[in-house]
């Protein structure tokens, strides 16, 4: 709709203020889908309200957007026709578009080795940011890892069961993040939501894990799941650090930066509930683009997703987008 329109913002999972707007576009100040089978979007009541939901059919690929101006707001309000996407180079037709609060499925992977001693106050403090977010339609679960990765709790709408787990854990040993990644990915399987997305709750240093850095990059590539980290970090230049540990913020971003999702630093540990809670709202405010590839072969080969914004007239800054850069071709 153009002209005055009335769009509601999104803040930790509920609606909490609507405004006018004669411009068509909100941008929401914070402080603080699977291409498995076609997807339609539907919707169910609740007691909040229409609560948009997706089902999956074949072929139909899904990119979760995020928006944002030039000092980090979320852009609400944009149109299906702001939008234009390219798969390896070719545009595509958009032909579902969503930008509701739709249900998640979103794994948290706790790091509670040695080096996580001292932030493990802040760190139960950000997961619980995180779990406050959560909506009554969305499921979580918990891997926590130190020498080893553990799945310590599966999918469920109960996070009283997470919060108990994480008051009991106690920081030791080295870091097996990149197991625990893997040990997520495999629980995600399970999700019954079309939205996926991972949080990792680290300083990123692994020293412990039986899978590489390229292996897991490359399962994050094929899986349809957003990962996102978080944690504090130490500057580089510290001779007290690991190789491991001077990398690890580097292998961060890497990995999430693939999925559309982003890796946050906090600059000491009593800022990491903010920074989850900026996760929280990303994850609350993102468009949903799906579209039917142009190119129907199944090769198994990986296939490079670029998505381009219009800004509306009026909004004058340049825009920042994020999304899942790619994807690998069905080979059935």
């Amino acid at each position: 709709m153009k002209g005055k329109v009335w769009v509601s913002i999104r803040c930790a999972g509920h609606a909490v203020v609507a405004f006018t707007l004669f411009s068509g576009l909100a941008l929401a100040q914070t402080d603080s889908k699977e291409k498995s089978s076609q997807t339609t979007a539907v919707a169910t009541e609740g007691q909040q309200g229409i609560v948009p939901t997706f089902q999956a059919h074949a072929d139909l690929v899904l990119i979760p957007v995020t928006v944002t101006d030039n000092v980090n707001r979320f852009v609400l309000g944009l149109q299906k026709e702001d939008f234009r996407l390219f798969e390896d180079g070719l545009e595509q037709n958009v032909t579902l578009f969503s930008d509701e609060d739709t249900p998640l499925s979103v794994g948290m992977l706790f790091d509670k080795s040695g080096s996580m001693a001292y932030k493990l106050g802040s760190s139960r403090d950000a997961a619980a940011q995180l779990l406050n977010a959560l909506n009554k339609e969305d499921e979580v679960f918990l891997v926590e890892f130190a020498d080893a990765a553990k799945m310590s709790i599966g999918f469920t709408g109960h996070t009283d069961e997470i919060r108990g787990a994480l008051k009991k854990a106690q920081a030791g040993g080295q870091t097996a993040m990149l197991d625990a990644i893997d040990t997520g990915l495999l629980e995600m399987k399970k999700a019954k939501n079309t939205r996926k997305a991972i949080v990792i709750v680290s300083d990123g240093g692994d020293n412990s894990s039986h899978y590489t850095a390229a292996q897991i990059e490359s399962l994050v590539r094929e899986a349809d799941v957003q990962i996102y980290a978080m944690g504090v970090f130490e500057p580089v230049m510290s001779l007290a650090l690991s190789p491991e540990e001077i990398s690890g913020p580097r292998l961060l971003s890497e990995i999430a930066t693939q999925t559309g999702g982003r890796a946050y630093a906090a600059a000491v540990p009593g800022d990491m509930p903010s920074v989850a809670n900026r996760i929280a709202v990303e994850l609350r405010n993102q468009y949903v683009l799906g579209y039917y590839p142009k190119n129907k072969a199944r090769n198994g080969k990986f296939r490079n997703v670029e998505v381009q914004v219009s800004p509306p007239v009026g909004l004058g800054s340049p825009l920042k987008v994020h999304w899942r850069l790619g994807y690998y071709a069905p080979t059935q």
